[in-house]
């Protein structure tokens, strides 16, 4: 049995990973800022949670103790949260291997080195920090979630609007398949480089419009399909395909059966 400590193991894909973790009979320890109560629908049985903040260490040793590896999959998405992201990073590596942990893995985003996007630059940020950390280290780059595009267009249908970027295309996954690649990564043997960075994308690539159409005949939205162009860094960076990785398309959920899945909550 190995012993997982996964960060951010209450969010979209944290939580995924702890299920998939204590599914395989595996120990997890959750270190969050707010761990959930007990009993809470958010709360996995048979996890344990730390609350802990990698902002100022507080509560990271104890929730290290005994790992073998830490799975990241923090977020900061913007103010202080963003600006501290990568020193966020460090201090979480610095605890695991006061501890002893082997393995840090951490969740990061395709291309995230070739935009100059404030949040894509924190991941890229990041990943130079687990680079020079003295553990064994994998950055999992995955292409935008299935998620994203479903909020964008919820979003625009309040205003009778769904909004499709001009000329972009996407290659959707699902935040459970992602998860399944970042266990996998931190539970394969430990020969290798000691840094790798590696790519995982969901399993078609189409162009907005048509992932827009299918939003709204799952959701039934009477919101017009309205195209647009996107300027700026994430404009740059979705018009030069940058969002895509064509040769690693993950035979994984499809954005139409993610959809399917998820229609009571969209």
């Amino acid at each position: 049995m190995t012993r997982i400590c996964v960060a951010g193991g209450t969010g979209q894909v944290g939580s995924e990973v702890v299920r998939m973790a204590v599914a395989g009979g595996h120990g997890v320890a959750v270190l969050c800022r707010n761990p959930p109560p007990a009993g809470a629908p958010a709360r996995v049985p048979g996890a344990e949670y730390f609350a802990a903040d990698v902002t100022t260490g507080n509560g990271l040793a104890a929730a290290l103790a005994g790992a073998d590896v830490v799975i990241d999959c923090l977020e900061g998405r913007s103010g202080k949260a963003l600006k501290g992201f990568a020193d966020g990073g460090a201090r979480l590596l610095a605890a695991a291997q006061d501890a002893g942990v082997a393995r840090g893995v951490m969740l990061s985003i395709i291309n995230c080195d070739r935009s100059s996007f404030g949040y894509y630059g924190s991941k890229a940020a990041k990943e130079q920090v687990y680079e020079r950390s003295g553990l064994q280290t994998v950055a999992l780059r995955a292409t935008q979630f299935h998620s994203l595009l479903a909020s964008m267009f919820g979003a625009g249908s309040k205003m009778r609007i769904i909004p499709v970027v001009k000329g972009a295309r996407f290659q959707p996954i699902a935040p459970s398949d992602v998860a399944a690649a970042l266990l996998g990564a931190a539970l394969e043997p430990s020969a290798g480089p000691r840094h790798s960075v590696r790519t995982v994308g969901g399993p078609e690539i189409q162009g907005m419009e048509e992932f827009a159409r299918q939003w709204k005949a799952v959701t039934g939205s009477r919101g017009r399909l309205v195209q647009f162009p996107l300027p700026g860094a994430m404009g740059k960076y979705l018009r030069a395909g940058l969002n895509l990785v064509p040769g690693q398309r993950h035979a994984g959920e499809t954005f139409s059966g993610w959809l399917a899945k998820n229609a009571d909550s969209l």
